[in-house]
């Protein structure tokens, strides 16, 4: 399986980020947090430019891309620290028309919802299909969340809703995209990191120049590289289940992703040293919205045992009927 990106992707890529230096560069984005996480001027923008209509096909009015291209789009959001209900509004897209759309899984108990105060209509999942609930049945009290740009409410009973879909690959389509996310988040922590290595100097020398933050940096790009090959794997089978069983290959994308994003953002804040810690630094960005994506759409224990009991199954013969 080549991973080798196509001119097109390489093209792709380039664009997605030109449109995020340009759109959410870093002081854009830390103000973001003053509106609750989204600016319908620039999310439109994200509209007009394809990012949410990616997978709808091109006869329905979309751009008609497959979901490696997604991930690759995705991968250069994450690596902007681009807030937002992203992983929803791409998935509602031909199902509601709403311009902003949050997703979850429907919870034992009460509910925390990203975006409350900006969300059009909410999408849960849960066994029976994909409900929508619109943002005002919503009654939502204010919670604390690790990540200031991604504002979080409580809600204590999640409506049932209307039925807008079934359930079938919903949550694996969920667990890509925000695993793309992660990979960008490592990419961008690590790239942080390395430019402040290179710029900062002690004893006459940049720091990037002593062997432990060499060897830390080095780390962060072993981390990222391996989570990425992970997810591109996963982005060819989401496009053709017959390379590999897919909820094997996003589980596993996400597992390395998310420890690619969260060793990279703590690595960030080390290599920066004191100053790591601070406001003013954005390495602490990096981490915190690590954080706030690693618990969606399920842990990493509940995707580490989904692979385990694949392999297991593999070695009992039972695959085709756990696949």
């Amino acid at each position: 399986m080549d991973f080798e990106l196509s001119d097109d992707q390489v093209a792709l890529c380039d664009g997605i980020w030109d449109l995020c230096q340009g759109r959410f560069d870093i002081d854009t984005v830390r103000g973001l947090a003053d509106c609750g996480g989204v600016d319908r001027r620039l999310w439109g923008e994200l509209a007009d430019t394809g990012v949410f209509s990616l997978l709808v096909p091109e006869d329905q009015g979309g751009v008609g891309l497959g979901w490696a291209e997604a991930g690759l789009v995705f991968e250069q959001l994450g690596r902007a620290l681009v807030p937002g209900p992203l992983v929803g509004t791409v998935l509602a897209a031909g199902v509601v028309d709403d311009a902003v759309v949050g997703l979850i899984e429907r919870p034992i108990g009460p509910a925390l919802v990203e975006y409350p105060d900006v969300i059009d209509a909410l999408l849960v999942l849960d066994e029976d299909g994909v409900w929508r609930v619109d943002a005002a049945d919503l009654s939502v009290e204010a919670a604390h969340s690790v990540d200031p740009l991604t504002p979080v409410g409580r809600v204590a009973v999640l409506p049932q809703g209307k039925q807008v879909a079934e359930t079938h690959g919903w949550a694996n389509r969920a667990v890509f995209l925000s695993s793309a996310l992660q990979v960008g988040v490592a990419t961008g922590a690590r790239e942080l990191a390395v430019a402040y290595a290179q710029e900062r100097q002690q004893f006459g020398k940049p720091i990037g120049q002593f062997q432990a933050v060499k060897h830390k940096c080095a780390d962060m790009y072993s981390r990222e590289e391996v989570a990425r090959a992970a997810l591109y794997y996963a982005g060819c089978v989401m496009d053709s289940s017959e390379q590999g069983d897919i909820s094997r290959a996003v589980s596993g994308a996400r597992i390395l992703a998310a420890e690619a994003a969260d060793h990279n953002g703590k690595d960030c804040v080390q290599v920066h040293g004191g100053m790591g810690f601070t406001w003013e630094i954005d390495a602490h960005l990096y981490l915190k919205r690590a954080w706030a994506l690693t618990p969606c759409f399920g842990s990493l224990d509940e995707h580490a045992e989904r692979i385990a009991n694949m392999v297991g199954a593999d070695r009992l013969g039972l695959g085709a009927s756990l696949g």
